[in-house]
């Protein structure tokens, strides 16, 4: 059996490397760029310093700030109109997993027009073409989504999310600068490290990890555990710490897959439209507790990477029970809330279908059926 792995062609990454971006444009020759963001990012200080770049090297482009949190189909559409309307040959996608996201489905279906119906690139779309080329500037420390081949795209109509994964969605150039991220709020900052590390922490345990995934997904596990509380109060050390931290859990994540505390995740964005950090921060431990038998000595060095000392002499009871808790624990310092209001006993049927037909849930370790899903989905009711 064969292992891929697939990253970026080039990736910047500490503070100031947001200033590479256009010696980059200019190397590879691109005439004019679509920035694609969301309404309160193109409002922001990183778009003004993107603009200011670009302005004074004398690089053209147009704002596409159309974008919801969870993006949808129309968001996609209107991109796509957007791009060929500016006449724009590569996208800059500035902001967290939205805009990326979105910027890939433009970027794919620009060059693989047969592909317009959007719902059409779910699961493992047969494309043929790269899509447009991405310069993918985060300025959220969590999706990952500037080096993974992954998308996830809400469709209103019928309240879900479907996921994407496509080789050729990936940016060409990832910008991972920790100043592009200071000016995300606490409650931000929070619900993001905690997707960085739920990506860690699946990846890890995914049936699809290998010895180069895990390397990647226990450093991620230990710069995240270090780094997130810091990055909350906005300290240099946190948001460096996480800049890097979710990056590499992408590095991992990406080649080998996740588990249902995403699938179930995504269909809680899809239903109620909880942030998508914050359902995977619910879901997390719990979902641990249900795969902790089928996960063997993995939970040890998940403890061990999130700080919890004498894992050595601990039983596999104690170091799966102490892993989970450094979970909650690092959830509640970082003001996740446990419990999901809007949930209801009825919804349970549907949020079941739809968790167990995510294109995360083969990667579980362990199989989960529909009364599966709902006992969990049960666990985040009040």
């Amino acid at each position: 059996m064969s292992n891929r792995i697939m990253l970026n062609q080039t990736s910047y990454h500490g503070s100031g490397a947001v200033n590479e971006i256009a010696a980059e444009v200019k190397s590879r020759g691109f005439k004019k760029a679509l920035i694609c963001s969301g309404p309160h990012v193109a409002k922001s200080d990183s778009a003004a310093k993107i603009k200011e770049l670009l302005d004074d090297n004398n690089l053209p482009y147009e704002i596409f700030c159309e974008i919801k949190a969870n993006p949808t189909i129309e968001n996609v559409k209107k991109g796509v109109e957007a791009f060929k309307a500016a006449e724009a040959d590569y996208i800059i996608a500035l902001g967290g997993g939205s805009p990326i996201d979105t910027a890939k489905a433009i970027g794919i279906i620009i060059n693989n027009p047969e592909f317009a119906d959007v719902r059409s690139l779910e699961g493992v779309a047969p494309t043929k073409n790269p899509c447009v080329p991405i310069i993918a500037i985060p300025t959220t420390a969590g999706t990952a989504a500037e080096v993974t081949i992954n998308y996830v795209i809400t469709d209103v109509e019928k309240k879900r999310k479907f996921v994407c994964v496509d080789p050729h969605d990936i940016p060409i150039i990832a910008i991972v600068d920790p100043d592009m991220m200071r000016s995300m709020p606490k409650g931000l900052t929070a619900a993001t490290g905690m997707d960085a590390l739920t990506h860690a922490i699946e990846g890890y345990t995914t049936k699809g990890a290998w010895e180069m995934s895990d390397m990647f997904h226990l450093k991620a596990i230990e710069l995240i555990s270090r780094s997130l509380r810091g990055a909350v109060e906005n300290t240099d050390e946190g948001r460096e710490g996480m800049a890097l931290g979710e990056y590499i859990a992408g590095m991992g994540f990406s080649n080998v897959g996740l588990g249902i505390a995403h699938s179930m995740a995504h269909t809680l964005g899809a239903v109620y439209d909880t942030p998508h950090g914050v359902a995977c921060a619910m879901m997390l431990p719990i979902v641990m507790e249900y795969n902790q038998e089928c996960t063997g000595e993995k939970y040890r060095e998940i403890a061990r990477a999130m700080g919890v000392e004498n894992v050595d002499n601990m039983t596999s009871d104690q170091y799966r029970k102490a892993a989970i808790e450094a979970v909650r624990h690092l959830s509640e310092d970082v003001g996740i809330p446990a419990k999901l209001e809007a949930l209801k006993e009825e919804d349970l049927p549907m949020l079941a279908e739809s968790a167990k037909a995510d294109a995360c849930a083969p990667g579980n370790p362990k199989d989960a059926d529909i009364e599966d899903f709902k006992t969990l989905f049960r666990k985040i009711m009040n």
